[in-house]
Order: C-alpha cells, then sequence, then structure tokens
C-alpha cells in the first residue's frame, strides 16, 4: 500500500525495505528505509544473527533501538571495566545510547532477528561495509580487516581489538 500527498510525494508504504541485503561476517542487515532519503529522519533496519554468531564490541556516537522480534539474544552492556550480559529474547526491547559500549551474541541454536532504529549515518556505514548477503557467510579476506579499521576511524567509530573482545567472550579473529 502507497500513498503519494503533495510535490514531496510523501509516502506511506507498509513493510518498506530497500531490498538490499548486506552480510557483516555472519550477521545480516537488510535496509529497510534507505538512510539516503531525505524524508527518512532515522533509518530501519532488520539485523539477523545466526546461531552462535556475534557482533564485536564497539561504539559509536549514534543512538540504535532495537526491538527482537524472533529468537534470543544476549546484549553487552559495558561501563568503564565492568560489563554484563543481558539476555532479550522477542518483544524485548533494547536502547543503546549515544557512545555506549556494546556488543551482541546469538547463544541460542537458532537466529535472532532484530528490527534496528538509528541515525541516517549508521545506516550509510552499514552500507559501505557491508558485502552483499549470498545466504552463507563469506570468507574474511586479509584486506576485510583493515578495510573495516579504515572506514569506522573515517565515521569516527570505535571497536574493541581481538584480545579486548576475548575478555568479553567473543572470539574475534580476524
Amino acid at each position: 500500500m502507497e500513498v503519494k500527498e503533495g510535490k514531496n510525494h510523501m509516502s506511506f508504504v507498509k513493510n518498506p525495505t530497500t531490498g538490499k541485503v548486506l552480510e557483516f561476517f555472519g550477521p545480516t542487515v537488510e535496509i529497510l528505509t534507505s538512510p539516503q532519503e531525505i524524508q527518512n529522519d532515522f533509518c530501519i533496519l532488520r539485523g539477523t544473527i545466526p546461531p552462535g554468531g556475534f557482533v564485536p564490541l564497539h561504539s559509536h556516537p549514534d543512538t540504535e533501538d532495537f526491538l527482537v522480534i524472533s529468537g534470543e539474544i544476549e546484549g553487552l552492556k559495558q561501563d568503564g571495566e565492568d560489563h554484563a550480559w543481558i539476555g532479550a529474547k522477542a518483544g524485548d526491547y533494547i536502547h543503546a545510547p549515544s557512545n555506549a559500549r556494546h556488543a551482541w551474541r546469538n547463544v541460542s541454536g537458532s537466529p535472532s532477528v532484530e528490527i534496528i532504529i538509528t541515525t541516517k549515518k549508521l545506516g550509510q556505514f552499514f552500507q559501505e561495509i557491508g558485502r552483499p548477503a549470498t545466504g552463507s557467510p563469506l570468507p574474511v579476506t586479509s584486506e576485510d580487516p583493515e578495510r573495516f579499521a579504515a572506514i569506522s576511524a573515517r565515521y569516527g567509530y570505535w571497536n574493541a581489538t581481538p584480545e579486548e573482545n576475548a575478555t568479553i567472550g567473543i572470539p574475534l579473529s580476524f
């Protein structure tokens, strides 16, 4: 269903998607609302983390909100040296404020799926670092970690080292 109005062509769309699904060394993101759309104030994504998958410890100035729509996931909240894994299941909502250090892991036997509401800037970052999803994780090339670090730095995003990830139980081995 789509309704268009006036010269701005504001549209009302049920179940929007750009059709773009990107892979990030296991987890995937489907871009539901394009960060390039002038009419959008934020970007909506559908994230999927496969069983055993994870998103390493990181932070960015962009606020993120997560609504778990299926499966189970654990989010890491880190304040200084203290951290705690917080479990979430379908129907749970998690808010990650600006610059909060956080990570995700799926320790269940099924994929976890989340609706992610964030800034257009973070949506553009995902578009730049993601690789087209093929249905199974693509192998990590020797250039991937350097490329990821360079793009993250350009956006002002922080990523933990493999050693820092290991201390919280994430086996990052780039």
